[in-house]
């Protein structure tokens, strides 16, 4: 018997000095079972880096052709494709010809860096993608999670801070290739 989905609801507070932008978003996550609390987090600091009224989660795992989100603009274009992890390369090179603009976000330490060193040469040709490496301790963003979170999201020069009650966790966003 397959495992379902467990649902996260988040009340999600966010100030980008950025930007700026200043909002509050209400969403709700499932997680698929394969997928980690410290994933599904990144999803959720994805979402705070480009927090947009039509800014959607998709199935994500569970749909190999979908990102882990996107933007579309009236007309159904895509205008933003987010994925995390560390994609294949031909998966990256189909998002940067269907959407207006792709985003990856790295995490995972030494295995993203790995990873940036064995594709960072490739990519470079998309002048539509940006990556960036997410820095942080995995232990400090896991103990955030809860099945019903409040998160209040800062971000200013390239850093979050990201905090839940009485924990907090700080992410540095480390550029590896912007949009052209």
């Amino acid at each position: 018997m397959a495992l379902g989905a467990k649902i996260f609801k988040i009340q999600l507070q966010i100030s980008d000095l950025n930007r700026p932008y200043y909002a509050e978003h209400g969403l709700t996550l499932a997680r698929h079972p394969s997928e980690t609390d410290e994933r599904m987090m990144v999803r959720v600091l994805a979402f705070v880096l480009h927090a947009h009224e039509r800014l959607n989660f998709t199935r994500g795992l569970c749909a190999d052709e979908e990102p882990d989100l996107w933007q579309h603009d009236l007309t159904g274009t895509i205008e933003l494709w987010i994925d995390v992890g560390l994609p294949d390369e031909r998966r990256l090179r189909k998002a940067c010809s269907r959407a207006k603009r792709v985003c990856l976000y790295l995490y995972g330490g030494r295995s993203a860096a790995i990873w940036w060193q064995r594709h960072g040469d490739v990519l470079k040709r998309f002048s539509n993608l940006q990556v960036v490496d997410l820095c942080f301790e995995p232990a400090a963003l896991t103990h955030l999670v809860t099945r019903s979170m409040s998160l209040q999201c800062t971000l200013q020069d390239g850093e979050i801070w990201l905090n839940a009650a009485d924990l907090s966790c700080p992410i540095a966003l480390k550029i590896l290739q912007t949009v052209r």
